[in-house]
């Protein structure tokens, strides 16, 4: 029975199966990175650009990066340092083409989960999604003070159900920080929301007149101390009813999603020197460029990790032609020819090659999962990682490609072998 090109390559990759192994993985970590940095990198932005919804205009206090401002307001990434007084929305409302701009206050906290003070209209006017509207799971927002809606994500990490009573947290203390809990104002659960595939699924919802009764409680407490009776809406001023933000939208035409007096509206407010005025789309475009630059140094990195695979390739069946230069004049007595040669040592790289594309696709499937359910469970965010058929084939060709040119230098010293040389018996 004649010994075919496929059974020779064959054997030969069994002969020296470790180094054949861990080649494939290292060229398959290489485009695994490849393929997980490139589908990741869209479906992140997708993600980030859900949570902005509706709005067209974020408003804060004076004196803040709009980026950080979208970061703090949006993404709960912090809490915003300057606020407003509410008297500002009304102002705004009234001097500048706006649907609607909805009130917002962050910087207590629930066991860890953000905070956000606002009014009923958050849960009716805004959209977490542009198109999809909030949803109930269970109750329905709050329409008095000291009521709370949970978000999906909060309910399901903190246990929290209908009718639980809870007192929230001044601040966001750091890990070793007492907490300064409102213990003498307590909160009922009327409402948990559906998931939204966004961080506001992270969030607990509180109504904007409670938020200021907990912290005047705090004034009166610095002012007239421990003596005092509990604080009531009764006992606000002014100086109380302060907010960190404005979920804003321009007056647009029913089923459009923007209209033609937007940019003038929006530079019309940045000459408000009291306000900080941000563009979410603009500010999270921003964001993705600067990560851009980071994706350059992975990319950087995993087209190295390819390239050193390609090495390994070539140096590992150099190494096997020099030891094997006996058995290959052997082969060439019996009838294979040079080109025979040649041709099998770079298809021997070629399939390595294909093998290190197949193990990094799974590779990245189950990678890119992963990524995935930890953006989740740490952050809220629903991140769906998706890979273009024309990028993966792209990569499986290159790197096969790569391995096939990797082959070339050993091919030749296998096409190079002498016969009588390497048959001589050994001394």
């Amino acid at each position: 029975m004649p010994i075919t090109d496929t059974t020779l390559i064959a054997r030969s990759l069994k002969a020296r199966l470790f180094s054949t192994v861990t080649t494939v993985a290292v060229v398959g970590l290489g485009v695994a990175l490849m393929l997980v940095l490139l589908g990741m990198r869209d479906a992140g932005e997708k993600a980030f650009s859900r949570g902005k919804g509706n709005m067209h205009i974020l408003v804060s206090g004076a004196q803040q990066d709009p980026m950080v401002t979208v970061l703090n307001s949006v993404f709960y990434s912090g809490s915003p340092r300057n606020y407003l007084f509410i008297t500002k929305r009304d102002e705004l409302l009234a001097n500048n083409p706006l649907a609607w701009a909805i009130p917002t206050q962050l910087g207590d906290s629930y066991r860890g989960l953000p905070v956000m003070a606002t009014t009923p209209e958050f849960f009716t006017l805004f959209e977490p999604a542009d198109g999809a509207p909030w949803r109930f799971a269970q109750g329905e927002p709050f329409d008095a003070p000291f009521e709370i809606v949970i978000g999906a994500e909060a309910a399901r990490i903190r246990g929290l159900e209908m009718g639980d009573r809870v007192s929230l947290t001044h601040g966001t203390p750091k890990r070793g920080e007492e907490a300064h809990v409102h213990e003498e104002f307590v909160y009922e659960v009327v409402g948990v929301l559906e998931p939204t595939a966004t961080l506001h699924d992270r969030a607990v919802f509180s109504d904007l007149t409670s938020s200021w009764i907990l912290h005047a409680h705090d004034r009166r407490l610095n002012e007239s101390g421990p003596d005092i009776s509990l604080t009531t809406e009764a006992d606000l001023i002014d100086e109380d009813r302060k907010i960190t933000g404005l979920y804003a939208r321009v007056l647009t035409r029913p089923g459009m999603a923007l209209s033609a007096i937007y940019q003038s509206a929006f530079n019309t407010l940045r000459q408000d020197p009291t306000i900080t005025v941000a563009a979410p789309d603009q500010e999270i475009s921003k964001l993705f460029t600067i990560v851009g630059n980071i994706d350059q140094i992975i990319v950087a990195l995993a087209a190295t990790v390819l390239v050193v695979g390609a090495i390994t390739v070539m140096l590992v069946l150099y190494q096997a032609m020099e030891q094997r230069r006996r058995q290959i004049a052997v082969l060439r007595v019996l009838g294979c020819t040079k080109p025979r040669i040649f041709g099998l040592v770079v298809t021997e790289s070629a399939i390595i090659g294909a093998a290190g594309a197949g193990v990094g696709i799974l590779l990245s499937v189950l990678g890119a999962r992963v990524v995935a359910d930890i953006m989740y469970r740490r952050l809220g965010l629903v991140i769906e990682p998706g890979f273009e058929p024309r990028i993966v084939l792209g990569m499986a060709v290159g790197t096969i490609a790569l391995a096939s040119v990797a082959g070339i230098i050993p091919a030749v010293s296998a096409y190079r072998t002498s016969v009588i040389r390497n048959l001589r018996p050994a001394a």
